[in-house]
């Protein structure tokens, strides 16, 4: 069980329950982009080593970095590139004591890669901004539009860093938007990064899918398996994911 920290509160803060086993805990604000559904279906999604190193990038307030320490015991480095979100992100892992589990890095992502080290993670996560830069509304909170918007890292960005930072045969676990999936495919095959398995999800039984889970295998053999589709909610409009 996790020992929650006392941990201090700003302004429009408030501490959710993660519903975990291990009774995690997390801080949100109603001024910087909440975690939502594809967040927790990507921890869920995603498949780890007993041991070993992981990143999770565009991290947000670390929600999938907390999550995944129910899985593994690898250590987990959680990038993130706007300061206030990444100051969240760093009271949640103190909040929640897993501060020698999981190291909060504010960083750019493509700079970061450029100056790690090469191969040093075994398995990466990533729940990147949905939209093109000129695409959609553009929020006028800054937080939201970076969490949406392809602003500082686009698809491109992501599979270019997981190249050079995942192991030969390392995985890569990505949720996005099912109308992407041609631009993730080809971005990832660029970098060689091979997609291996996906998986859609329904809101409803009858509607058409608007998330897609994604693995990948840097280095991996063309061959690809299609998952039976996650479907959120029953015909009674009850969740059941």
């Amino acid at each position: 069980m996790v020992t929650h920290n006392p941990v201090e509160l700003f302004e429009g803060e408030r501490i959710d329950d993660l519903l975990t086993e291990s009774q995690l805990k997390i801080i949100q604000s109603r001024e910087v982009f909440s975690f939502s559904l594809d967040a927790v279906l990507l921890a869920r999604f995603a498949r780890f080593p007993k041991n070993g190193r992981a990143a999770d990038f565009c991290s947000g307030n670390g929600v999938i970095a907390l999550l995944s320490t129910d899985k593994t015991e690898a250590h987990i480095d959680a990038i993130e590139i706007q300061p206030r979100v990444a100051e969240i992100a760093r009271r949640n892992v103190a909040m929640n004591g897993l501060e020698e589990r999981i190291t909060i890095i504010e960083a750019d992502l493509k700079e970061y890669a450029q100056t790690a080290e090469n191969g040093i993670y075994d398995v990466i996560t990533v729940n990147p901004p949905y939209m093109k830069s000129a695409a959609g509304d553009m929020n006028i909170n800054e937080h939201y539009a970076i969490a949406r918007h392809e602003i500082y890292c686009n698809v491109e960005d992501i599979a270019k860093a997981s190249c050079k930072l995942l192991r030969p045969g390392g995985k890569l676990f990505m949720v996005h938007r099912p109308s992407r999936l041609v631009d993730i495919t080809e971005a990832l095959r660029k970098w060689k990064i091979e997609p291996k398995v996906i998986q859609f999800v329904h809101s409803h039984i009858d509607s058409e899918a608007n998330m897609v889970l994604i693995e990948a295998t840097r280095d991996g053999k063309p061959d690809i398996r299609v998952l039976p589709p996650q479907i959120v909610y029953n015909e009674a409009g009850e969740q059941v994911i």
